[in-house]
C-alpha cells in the first residue's frame, strides 16, 4: 500500500480485509469512517472486540458461545433436554431460534468434515457429541448440518460413529426446505420452520 497512507491506517485496512465478506474497498471505507467518527465510536468498538475475546468461552455442554461455564440454553429447564439439534456453527443456533418452534437443546460442531481444508473428525466436537448422547440418554438427534457435500458427509459420519459406539438414538435430518448449498445462518425463519417440521429419519 502507498506510503501516502500512514502505517496505522494501512494496518487497520488490512485487519478489516481479513474479515469474512469484507473486501479491500469495504475495509477502506470502514477505516476512513472510523477516522472521521467521534473518538468514542472507535473506543467502544475496540472495547467490544477486547471483551469478545476475554469474556467469551465455549459452553462445556453444547459448545455454543457463552460468557458462563454453561450457556443459558443448556440451563433452561423449560427446554427438552432429550432433543438435540446438531449444528455446524453458533450462528446456526440463532437461525433455528429465530424460527421460534424448536424447544430442544443444541450441540455445536464448530465446522464440518472437509479433508481438503484439513478439517477432520478430531477437529470437530463429534467425540463429545457421542459421549453426550451416551451419558444424557438423548432420545432424538436432529442433524442440522447444511445441505451439501460436506454437511451430508458430516451427518453420515456422526450416524456411523454413534453406531460404532453402540449408541441407539433416533436420528433425523432437516427436511430439504433448505436449498442444497445454502447456509442455515442465511435462511429465513419460515424456511427453517418448514425444515424442522419436515425432518426425516436418517
Amino acid at each position: 500500500m502507498s506510503k501516502a497512507i500512514p502505517d496505522s491506517v494501512t494496518r487497520l485496512i488490512e485487519a478489516f480485509s481479513r474479515l469474512p465478506g469484507i473486501g479491500p474497498k469495504t475495509a477502506s471505507r470502514l477505516t476512513y469512517f472510523l477516522l472521521r467518527a467521534p473518538e468514542d465510536v472507535s473506543t467502544t468498538l475496540a472495547g467490544a472486540i477486547s471483551e469478545l475475546k476475554s469474556k467469551t468461552r465455549l459452553c462445556k455442554v453444547c459448545f455454543n458461545i457463552t460468557e458462563e461455564e454453561v450457556c443459558g440454553l443448556c440451563r433452561d429447564e423449560r427446554r427438552d433436554a432429550k432433543l438435540i439439534a446438531v449444528v455446524e456453527e453458533p450462528l446456526d443456533v440463532l437461525a433455528i431460534e429465530r424460527a421460534g418452534i424448536y424447544n430442544g437443546r443444541y450441540h455445536v460442531l464448530h465446522g464440518v468434515l472437509n479433508p481438503r481444508e484439513g478439517i477432520f473428525a478430531e477437529n470437530l466436537k463429534i467425540k463429545e457429541l457421542v459421549e453426550r448422547v451416551r451419558s444424557e440418554a438423548i432420545t432424538e438427534l436432529i442433524l442440522s448440518t447444511n445441505p451439501g457435500m460436506e454437511g451430508d458427509a458430516t451427518a453420515t459420519y456422526i450416524k456411523d460413529e454413534l453406531s460404532r459406539a453402540g449408541v441407539t438414538v433416533k436420528i433425523t435430518r432437516l427436511a430439504r426446505g433448505l436449498p442444497t448449498g445454502a447456509d442455515l445462518e442465511h435462511a429465513d425463519a419460515a424456511t427453517v420452520m418448514r425444515a424442522l417440521e419436515g425432518r426425516q429419519n436418517l
